[in-house]
């Protein structure tokens, strides 16, 4: 919870979560019954919900800009650089270059397989929202060469990152829940996997087809076409694949840095040369992703054809379908924060807490509430691993069964995204999806990951117990 300087949350439980519920239910009927464009209807209810929960009047706004900066400062970069790269790589013919491969190594009926595959791949060393943006020029390539609607394609790649950024290290939700719980991080890598790659399959894939075949959505124009000289002309496959693993392999290289300076594996000297942080600020997401959008420019645009006023049209042109995106991702933030704020979350887990259930379900329960209650995964993995860690050593867990427990913990942070999520306004803007659609596909599978990642944790701690 963002603490404010001299206020203390004097409301109980029972009234914030009926706040809570009624913020949520307001905000919904205004944008889906009443038609209000979400970032008013967003700004409105974070402010009615501030006031509600007895924010102090004089600290209301700042609450609510530092909301929204932050959840800002995040995305709006990744946002804006991502679909830079990704309207030189579709408008170049790239995008429908590894269309084309991938569908002739796995053939037509197997490309939404494909794609979750790519992204299984691709998300084990980038964050969800960079994910997001490299991936989707593909995607949208290959909804349009083979039809159907973008979901069938859309959500196998898209809950590939999901599941990625939510069960495995070196994203930053397991990992900082490892830490606080003392959880081997190698283990939680290994019961990670078990946890991610069925669910992936079970509930991304095998849905994701499921879903596309019931509600066919056209694909979204918001990354444009290939030009017809593009596509008669189209740049040769591995430049493609070179230019969009070069951001992932950025990252990836910093997140092994990064790993490493956490670690005793390197010697403070050297990780305090200069040369070395440059390598690890030049793998920060933002850069990596600046230095890619520089790489396509000049080798899918300049070395092309594509020069001066026309090349800065083009990436001009990428940014206006994306405002509305950032804007609404940024209220979502807005909104979570005053929830994070009001003390909402903390208030439902403390009572949950206190319940008596067994640590590894309590974990999940808590996990889930603090997910509903303020939307960030990461917050809400976080959190609850600080407020079980006196449970979890005083009932002597280790090795597995840690592992275990973190794995369910971080379950519970996927559940329910809604419209306090960033991720929600982001996959709902970016396929075209309106609240209500978004609700019943991306909410729902977000939360299928987390049952079904939870139930797989819990046969892993009880067969680690019974054995141990």
């Amino acid at each position: 919870m963002t603490a404010i300087e001299g206020w203390t949350q004097t409301l109980g439980a029972g009234p914030l979560l009926l706040i809570a519920a009624a913020a949520i239910a307001v905000l919904l009927v205004l944008i889906i019954r009443f038609k209000m464009h979400a970032l008013l209807a967003l700004i409105t209810v974070s402010l009615a919900t501030a006031f509600a929960t007895g924010i102090p009047a004089d600290k209301v706004v700042g609450v609510l800009v530092g909301g929204f900066g932050t959840t800002l400062g995040t995305v709006a970069l990744l946002v804006g650089l991502g679909v830079m790269l990704g309207r030189i790589v579709e408008t170049s013919g790239g995008a429908k270059v590894l269309a084309d491969y991938l569908i002739g190594v796995f053939g037509e009926k197997r490309a939404p397989f494909a794609l979750g595959l790519a992204s299984l791949i691709f998300g084990f060393p980038i964050f969800f929202d960079a994910g997001l943006v490299v991936m989707l020029p593909v995607v949208f390539a290959v909804a349009h060469r083979l039809g159907g609607g973008v979901l069938r394609f859309g959500l196998p790649a898209v809950g590939a990152f999901s599941v990625m950024h939510v069960f495995l290290p070196p994203h930053p939700g397991p990992v900082s829940a490892s830490a606080i719980l003392g959880a081997n991080v190698g283990l939680v890598v290994i019961v990670g996997l078990i946890a991610a790659l069925p669910t992936w399959y079970l509930t991304c894939f095998l849905y994701g087809l499921w879903t596309g075949r019931k509600l066919v959505l056209p694909v979204p124009e918001i990354l444009g076409h290939a030009s017809a000289e593009a596509e008669a002309h189209p740049p040769r496959f591995r430049t493609v694949v070179s230019i969009l693993l070069l951001p992932l392999v950025l990252i990836f290289l910093n997140t092994g840095l990064n790993t490493l300076a956490t670690s005793h594996l390197l010697p403070d000297t050297v990780k305090d040369q200069q040369w070395f942080q440059i390598i690890r600020a030049l793998g920060d997401t933002p850069v990596a992703l600046l230095i890619s959008v520089f790489v396509a420019a000049l080798v899918l645009g300049m070395r092309r054809g594509l020069h001066g006023s026309r090349l800065e049209g083009l990436l001009e042109s990428s940014l206006g379908p994306v405002c509305s995106v950032i804007l609404i991702t940024g209220a979502g933030g807005m909104f979570g924060a005053v929830l994070r704020t009001s003390g909402i979350g903390k208030a439902l887990a403390d009572v949950l807490g206190d319940a008596g259930i067994p640590v590894i379900l309590a974990g999940f329960l808590i996990s889930s509430i603090l997910r509903i209650a303020q939307g960030s995964a990461t917050v809400a993995l976080t959190t609850t691993a600080g407020l079980i860690a006196p449970a979890v050593a005083e009932a002597g867990v280790g090795g597995l069964q840690l592992a275990a427990l973190v794995v369910a913990v971080a379950a519970g942070s996927v559940v329910v995204s809604h419209v306090n999520d960033a991720g929600f306004w982001m996959v709902g803007r970016f396929m075209g999806m309106d609240v209500k659609t978004t609700l019943a596909t991306w909410t729902v599978m977000e939360t299928l990951i987390g049952v079904t990642g939870f139930g797989i944790a819990a046969v892993v701690f009880a067969v680690a117990g019974a054995v141990g």
